[in-house]
C-alpha cells in the first residue's frame, strides 16, 4: 500500500496471549519494521485486544479514537486481520494529508478530462478497496463537502468518480481514526452528527503509551533487536540506569517517538549497550526543553508565528502531526501555513528538515 499514514507499531510481547492466528499486522511509515505479531503485556492491551477479538468478525464502522503515535492503523489492520475479509485488500488513506479536491479524486477517482491533469481514468481508493476493508485516518480533517459525499457513499454503497455519472457500486468495512474528539467537533459544527453517527457504531480507544508503562523495555526490546540498524552491531541492549530513564519520561508522541528514539540511540551510541549518556537531552531532562522568550517589539505576530511553528516541527524532529496536536491547530492548518511560509518542501517528511 502506498498511502503515508500516522501509523505506529502496537507491539506484542514475546509472552503475549496469542491474537487470532494474524500472521501480520504491519506499520506503514518511513522507519517502520514488519512485526509478524501484537507485542504488549500490560492489562489495558489485553482489554483492547479482546474487544478487538470481539469486533472484527462483524461488518460494523469502527471509529478508532486516540493521541497520535499510538497506532491506530495498526489497530484498524487488525482488526480486518481477524475478519472474514481477511484475504481481500486493507487500503488507507491520510485525510489530513490532501487538499480537498485531491483527497476527493483519491478516495473516489476520477474519469478522464474530469479536470486539468486527468489524462487518463483512475480508480479512486474507496473502489480498489472493493470486498475488503478502508481505513480513513485523520477523518476529522474531511472538508464539510467530502463529508456529505462520505456520508452518501456509506448510505448508498455506491460512489461517483469525479467527473462521472454512473454510480458504482462498492462493498467496503469503513474504520476510521482521528486524534480529535468528534462529539465535541459535532457540538461544534465542523463535523456532520448524521456522519458522526454512521462511523462509530463500534469505538475502540488506543491507549497512550504513558498508560502502559509496562510496555516500554518489551518495546525497546523489540526495537532494538528488529530496527533498520541492527547490523550495526552496537545499541543492542540498554542499562538498567537508562532503561530507567526512559520509563520516567511521559513519550507525548507515544509508541513512534520511542522508535524514533530507539533508532538514533541504535546509530549514536558508543558500544554494545545504551547508557544514560546515549540518551538524547530532552529524554534526560525534558523539563528543559521548556523555553519563554521576552517580548521584541521589532518582531511581528506573523513572524512569531512562523518561527513558534517552525520551532515546534524541529522540537518533534519534523513529525507534523505531533506539531500540530502541540500547536492545537489542524493538520490541514498546518499544511496551509507551511504552503504559506515557503516551508512545505523542507518539512516533507517526518525527519529533521533539510539544511
Amino acid at each position: 500500500m502506498s498511502q503515508q499514514t500516522d501509523s505506529t507499531p502496537i507491539l506484542p510481547a514475546s509472552n503475549a496471549l496469542p491474537v487470532g492466528g494474524v500472521d501480520e499486522v504491519r506499520p506503514n511509515f518511513t522507519n517502520s519494521v514488519d512485526t509478524k505479531t501484537i507485542v504488549y503485556k500490560s492489562e489495558v492491551m489485553k482489554q483492547l485486544m479482546k474487544m478487538i477479538d470481539r469486533v472484527s468478525p462483524s461488518n460494523a464502522t469502527v471509529l478508532v479514537l486516540g493521541e497520535s503515535g499510538t497506532g491506530k492503523e495498526l489497530i484498524a489492520r487488525a482488526i480486518h486481520d481477524r475478519s472474514h475479509r481477511r484475504n481481500r485488500p486493507f487500503v488507507a488513506i491520510n485525510c489530513g494529508a490532501l487538499r480537498e479536491t485531491l483527497l476527493e479524486s483519491e478516495l473516489f477517482g476520477h474519469e478522464k478530462g474530469s479536470f486539468t491533469g486527468a489524462y487518463t481514468r483512475k480508480i479512486g481508493l474507496a473502489e480498489a478497496a472493493n470486498g475488503g476493508t478502508l481505513f480513513l485516518d485523520e477523518i476529522g480533517e474531511l472538508s464539510p463537502g467530502i463529508q456529505a459525499k462520505l456520508l452518501r457513499f456509506i448510505q448508498e454503497g455506491e460512489i461517483f468518480r469525479v467527473g462521472g455519472k454512473d454510480p458504482i457500486k462498492v462493498d467496503i468495512r469503513l474504520i476510521s481514526a482521528t486524534n480529535r474528539e468528534l462529539d465535541q467537533e459535532v457540538t461544534r459544527g465542523n463535523f456532520r452528527e448524521d456522519l458522526y453517527y454512521r462511523i462509530n457504531t463500534i469505538t475502540v480507544h488506543s491507549p497512550p503509551l504513558r498508560r502502559r508503562k509496562e510496555d516500554i523495555p518489551l518495546l525497546i526490546e523489540y526495537f532494538l533487536a528488529r530496527g533498520n540498524h541492527k547490523l550495526l552491531n552496537r545499541g543492542r541492549q540498554m542499562s538498567e540506569d537508562a532503561m530507567k530513564i526512559m520509563m520516567r519520561y511521559d513519550w507525548p508522541g507515544n509508541i513512534r517517538e520511542l522508535q524514533n528514539v530507539c533508532e538514533r540511540m541504535q546509530i549514536l551510541s558508543d558500544g554494545h549497550t545504551i547508557m544514560p549518556g546515549d540518551l538524547p537531552e530532552n529524554i534526560i531532562n525534558p523539563e528543559q526543553k521548556i523555553v519563554t522568550n521576552d517580548y521584541d517589539p521589532t518582531v511581528t505576530l506573523y513572524e512569531l508565528e512562523k518561527r513558534y511553528i517552525l520551532k515546534a516541527l524541529n522540537y518533534f524532529d519534523g513529525n507534523k502531526t505531533q506539531a500540530a496536536n502541540a500547536l492545537a491547530i489542524t493538520i490541514k492548518t498546518l499544511y496551509n501555513k507551511l504552503h504559506e511560509y515557503g516551508e512545505f518542501e523542507k518539512y516533507a517528511v517526518h525527519t529533521k528538515p533539510m539544511k
